[in-house]
């Protein structure tokens, strides 16, 4: 039995060969950012949660990664912690990279074979200036 295609099959997430843990959902690398920005800046839940015009309730299961909110409530969110759509989904997008190799696909004149090329990105700490240039993954022809 493949035991990788199997927790693939039984979960819907790939399985992170180095750590053999399945990746992280993006609603929860979104949730753990967004609870991140708002406890650094010294904010309530509830205050944050009426500068985005949702309830508490509501924030706190995006935050614990149980809801997956429109892109709507992400930018109402994002705006409430001073941030915008654009650094928020850099900074999960950072961290998800982060978090497990990118397979990439490459071809010698054989039959292509795959290697695993490590995150580009570094760390993310906070905006898109941390982030440096965006990975270029080429395939030879």
């Amino acid at each position: 039995m493949d035991l990788q295609r199997d927790a693939t099959f039984r979960t819907g997430r790939h399985i992170n060969d180095e750590q053999g843990s399945p990746e992280p959902l993006w609603r929860v690398v979104l949730g753990r950012r967004l609870r991140l920005l708002r406890t650094v800046r010294g904010d309530r839940l509830a205050d944050i949660a009426r500068l985005a015009g949702i309830s508490p309730q509501y924030l706190s299961e995006i935050e614990r990664g149980i809801k997956e909110p429109s892109s709507e409530m992400i930018a109402a969110v994002a705006g409430a912690l001073g941030t915008t759509l654009l650094d928020l989904t850099w900074q999960v997008a950072a961290e998800l990279h982060a978090s497990a190799p990118v397979q990439v696909l490459t071809s010698t004149g054989q039959r292509g074979y795959s290697t695993v090329a490590y995150p580009a990105f570094g760390s993310s700490a906070g905006t898109t200036a941390d982030l440096g240039s965006q990975p270029v993954l080429a395939l030879a022809a």
